[in-house]
């Protein structure tokens, strides 16, 4: 099992974050993974990246939600 890391959402400290990767960080968060923008230490993320990109404590991350409307 992923030891449990501490990770900078959105400006803010998160600790107890077991996710190895994005894609188990989106699940664990239960966050809309179709509408989210997220940047990893000042670099987006295209989608397909997700899954590979590891997580290790200390990251920052920035999610970003998309809204439709005019």
């Amino acid at each position: 099992m992923h030891q449990s890391i501490t990770l900078f959402l959105n400006g803010e400290p998160r600790s107890g974050i077991l996710a190895a990767t994005v894609t188990e960080l989106v699940f664990e968060l239960n966050l809309p993974g179709p509408a989210l923008l997220i940047e990893c230490n000042g670099t987006a993320l295209h989608r397909s990246e997700w899954e590979r990109t590891l997580l290790k404590d200390g990251d920052r991350l920035e999610f970003v939600r998309i809204v439709a409307g005019g």
